[in-house]
């Protein structure tokens, strides 16, 4: 191509553009940005991604062999009762989570805080040996809390783990219960749910009573097991509001502070509601009925009554609380 033929055409786009009337030039962070399909990913914080990316594998690959038979243990006991089922859940939460910030996370230059995390690290590490060592498996999924805020801070810095503060106490809703605690609070649970379930059916016309946690209604008793206390719920709920909450980004503090308090009420009204369920279908269907498929879906009803009120509760305080007028901010 000769001079005169570039400068041509040159020439004929620049024409074209004058008929096509002012344009706007992207500027370069938007320019050098694609769809990573969370939203446009400016230049740099890609490459820095690119940059930590072999020390983030080796960190990843580190983790997954320290903990990969603390996985399989939740997996194969605690992950399959009632109280802990939920584990699963919060776990591909969180690191879904993670996963939508991580060009957040490596946008910047790292500035690692070796101290900071060398000693995080060191109580991960301490916490992860003696309840391995000792079969604690309370320490155990605890420690991973504190070696991937460690981790953080060696590979990026400071400004890293307050972005990724969130995903990493929301782990804490991974930890199981210990026994005693479970106990403690499960006996006063199941009486209390007892007494407003006896209370609400004897006042609308049934002919029920109550010993202890056993409710008798006409020719049946039945117990209050420990899976309708409302632990298990309670701890589920607590965890997929504070995420609803996460999601959504109020700027109202108000706003999110009574929304994770109503939640407790929320599932002891939601309990309530599952075992006058149970209790109904048992005296109008007999016992059968109220042990089988009616069971599981009093399990259903429970979370469709926790998650109809969760979003009651929180237009009302978006109505009546909410101070900054529903701004959400940027996740």
């Amino acid at each position: 191509m000769n001079m005169a033929e570039a400068f041509g055409g040159e020439f004929h786009l620049l024409h074209n553009a004058r008929r096509a009337g002012p344009q706007t030039h992207p500027t370069p962070m938007t320019a050098s940005a694609h769809n990573s399909g969370t939203g446009l990913v400016p230049l740099h914080a890609r490459l820095g991604l690119r940059r930590a990316l072999p020390a983030l594998i080796v960190f990843l690959l580190v983790f997954g062999l320290m903990y990969a038979e603390t996985y399989l243990y939740l997996a194969h006991s605690v992950w399959t009762t009632d109280e802990q089922g939920h584990g699963p859940l919060i776990l591909g939460a969180s690191a879904w989570l993670l996963w939508t910030k991580r060009y957040e996370l490596f946008a910047d230059d790292p500035q690692p805080a070796p101290w900071a995390g060398s000693s995080l690290m060191v109580i991960g590490v301490a916490l992860f040996v003696v309840g391995r060592s000792q079969s604690v498996i309370e320490a155990e999924a605890f420690s991973q809390i504190w070696v991937l805020a460690g981790g953080l801070l060696l590979l990026q810095g400071k400004r890293a783990l307050r972005l990724a503060w969130f995903p990493l106490l929301f782990l804490l809703f991974l930890v199981p219960l210990p026994g005693a605690l479970v106990q403690a609070i499960t006996l006063p649970l199941k009486s209390a749910v007892s007494v407003v379930a006896e209370e609400f059916l004897y006042q609308v016309g049934y002919p029920i009573a109550r010993t202890g946690v056993t409710l008798t209604i006409g020719q049946y008793h039945l117990l209050v097991a420990d899976a309708c206390s409302g632990l298990n719920s309670l701890f589920t709920l607590e965890a997929l509001g504070l995420l609803y909450m996460n999601l959504m980004n109020y700027q109202s503090r108000a706003r999110n502070v009574l929304l994770a308090i109503l939640i407790v009420p929320i599932s002891f009204i939601s309990n309530v509601t599952r075992v006058i369920i149970l209790v109904l279908i048992t005296y109008h269907l007999g016992d059968e009925a109220g042990q089988g498929f009616a069971h599981d879906f009093a399990g259903m009803v429970l979370f469709v009554v926790a998650l109809v009120l969760t979003y009651g509760c929180d237009r009302l305080l978006g109505r009546f609380v909410d101070d900054k007028g529903g701004v959400r901010g940027h996740r």
